[in-house]
């Protein structure tokens, strides 16, 4: 158990890494937290789902293979730029360490390249509009993103510089090989935050104005972009870019700002009509099917019924002749003509 204390605040927090045991095996708040954002982002978005076009079915499916491929694509993105960590005295690659996710090592951005890999290709096969699919997307990102940052916060990682501000955070941790008190900032808060103001920005905002598909995820995007190159330079943890002092997160975050502030300025600029947005086709094909051939004003497929079963009109007073077929050519056998009565 370690102790966080906001000096500047007047109180502490008891932080421990490790919430309760199976078997022996550790189970750390690290994992539940993520775990949990995790959930919270696939409950909004299932929820959320018909509003971009997009089934629950297709979600379900998407995550099968996403969420494996993006945890490899968050530990290489790490490795890549932190190579030297997994290298031996003679200056050989350690690969059994590679894979040693539960030790740390995962990179955000790793992750978020390879799902929008994973996305395209998914929307490739099952013939849906990438742009609506990141659209909703981008609120599962922003919900996994503000819950998952507390994890860094048991972890006591992911903190900024020294700072002397009246919400500073102060720990005790190894820099230098020195174990040192130190006041920092609280960077983990600092995104959280921002990642929770982007949420209620595209929800209550831009979602309620949008004119196209991918406008939500270019906003995104732009958002995120600018809130982690200012975060970024306050984090004392950052990845650099191989030997130079460039941090990789910090410029890849500007860069996707303002690429994505530029796409959306181009794209505003265009008319936009409600019939394009993916949602708005998708009700179209349903309601044509339901409709049946143009102009008929026939139902084709009726909502419960087998989509292979014509369904036929008839004319009234043809249901007798029916029934005299079937009967004759044994169609139906077990039916049979009543009986009639005179009641006199």
């Amino acid at each position: 158990m370690s102790t966080v204390v906001f000096p500047g605040l007047g109180f502490s927090v008891n932080v421990k890494e490790i919430a309760f045991r199976v078997f022996g095996w550790p189970i750390h708040w690290y994992g539940i937290i993520i775990a949990l954002g995790f959930l919270l982002a696939v409950g909004y978005c299932s929820r959320k789902a018909d509003h971009y076009g997009i089934t629950q079915d297709d979600i379900a499916d998407l995550l099968l293979c996403a969420v494996p491929l993006c945890i490899i694509g968050a530990r290489l993105y790490y490795i890549i730029f932190y190579l030297d960590l997994f290298r031996g005295a003679d200056g050989s690659l350690n690969f059994s360490q590679m894979i040693r996710i539960w030790d740390g090592g995962l990179a955000i951005y790793g992750a978020i390249l390879m799902a929008v890999v994973v996305a395209l290709v998914f929307c490739k096969l099952r013939k849906i509009s990438f742009f609506s699919l990141a659209d909703l997307g981008s609120f599962g990102l922003l919900i996994g993103q503000l819950v998952g940052r507390w994890g860094n916060f048991v972890n006591m990682e992911a903190y900024g510089a020294p700072t002397d501000l009246p919400w500073r955070m102060g720990i005790y941790d190894t820099v230098g090989g020195v174990y040192q008190y130190m006041e920092v900032h609280p960077t983990f808060l600092y995104e959280s935050l921002w990642n929770l103001a982007g949420l209620l920005l595209l929800a209550l905002v831009v979602e309620k104005h949008r004119k196209f598909d991918g406008q939500i995820f270019f906003s995104y995007v732009a958002w995120y972009g600018m809130g982690r190159s200012w975060i970024e330079g306050l984090r004392s943890d950052s990845l650099y870019l191989f030997s130079t002092g460039i941090r990789v997160s910090q410029l890849l975050a500007f860069v996707t700002c303002v690429a994505s502030v530029a796409v959306l300025l181009v794209l505003m600029r265009k008319p936009h009509s409600p019939e394009k947005l993916w949602v708005n086709q998708v009700k179209a094909k349903k309601d044509a099917v339901l409709r049946g051939p143009a102009g008929s004003g026939e139902v084709s497929v009726l909502e419960g019924a087998a989509p292979e079963t014509p369904v036929v009109p008839v004319e009234a007073g043809s249901v007798e002749d029916i029934l005299d077929e079937l009967r004759a050519e044994k169609a139906f056998p077990m039916v049979e003509e009543e009986e009639h009565h005179d009641p006199a």
